[in-house]
């Protein structure tokens, strides 16, 4: 039913691992294999191609649906619909940023002062950069003139003998610091995101589909951020440990066989269950146990 395009490259892992977590496996013949399948009657076709062209392929109709990010739609200007952010990048779950760096030594600290250190040596500002169109609208919002090259490689290798500025992507900033540069300015934050073609989100049937799909790929997202927690409690105990408790709603509780106590369970953050699990040990929790979580579909 649905023609799907997946990114490959930075993406490439962490996308099929999350389909894969959904349970939408995606099978290939090679690691280098551009067409794949998923066994799953919504799926009829699936591509794995560069995120740099999935938006206009999806605005075309070549494919009803895509993963790719934000900064790739801006750039293109694709006329796409968002079925929803996808809370995962290359190695974290944190969006990444397009910013604009200079050489750690130049005295730029804003838009400003770079447009106007490029105007005092009688030329235009030389910009480097994977987003010529993206950048080029943020730099004409400016009042800034450049001369914006496009780079398809190594941007942060071409500053200051090939360009005055780069703008290019990050998700912490290390590889930037590393080859010496400063970040100036973010242009855009951008998290990757599940595109489908107008026409295919308008058809019932289709959209239908997408959602469903949209439904598994974000409870497997949330369920990575998660554990289910399960524990015994004498009687007496039962309102303490329910006080340091958290829960997405209430914990279930349940009343153990002769009295002897309850037994509860809950949904909890995995971040905070190194402190969580000595706390209720310390209010009189007995048998807890920690679970590992598929999904979490509300």
């Amino acid at each position: 039913m649905l023609r799907i395009v997946l990114p490959k490259g930075s993406l490439e892992r962490a996308t099929l691992e999350l389909f894969e977590a959904a349970d939408l496996a995606v099978a290939r013949a090679s690691d280098v294999d551009y067409r794949a399948s998923i066994s799953d009657p919504r799926v009829s076709e699936v591509r794995i191609l560069r995120p740099q062209e999935i938006p206009v392929y999806v605005s075309e109709g070549l494919f009803d649906l895509g993963i790719t990010g934000r900064d790739w739609i801006e750039e293109r200007g694709a006329d796409v619909v968002s079925l929803g952010e996808l809370a995962y990048s290359k190695a974290t779950a944190n969006p990444i940023r397009v910013v604009l760096a200079v050489a750690e030594g130049s005295a730029c600290k804003s838009l400003g002062d770079l447009a106007g250190s490029a105007g005092a040596e009688g030329r235009r500002l030389r910009v480097s950069t994977e987003y010529p169109r993206l950048t080029a609208r943020v730099l004409a919002a400016h009042g800034i003139d450049a001369e914006i090259s496009v780079s398809y490689g190594a941007t942060e290798a071409k500053v200051p003998d090939i360009a005055d500025c780069v703008v290019e992507i990050t998700e912490t900033g290390r590889a930037l610091r590393a080859a010496g540069l400063r970040i100036v300015e973010t242009l855009l934050v951008s998290r990757t995101e599940l595109i489908a073609n107008p026409k295919a989100a308008r058809d019932p049937v289709k959209h239908h589909a997408m959602s469903q799909l949209h439904t598994l790929l974000v409870g497997a997202l949330e369920a990575r951020q998660k554990v289910l927690v399960k524990l015994n409690v004498p009687p007496g105990r039962l309102d303490a440990v329910v006080a340091v408790l958290p829960s997405m709603r209430a914990p279930t509780v349940s009343e153990l066989s002769g009295g002897r106590g309850f037994a509860l369970e809950t949904v909890v953050a995995k971040s905070d269950i190194n402190t969580l699990i000595p706390a209720l040990k310390d209010e009189g929790a007995t048998d807890i146990l920690e679970l590992a979580l598929s999904k979490i579909v509300h």
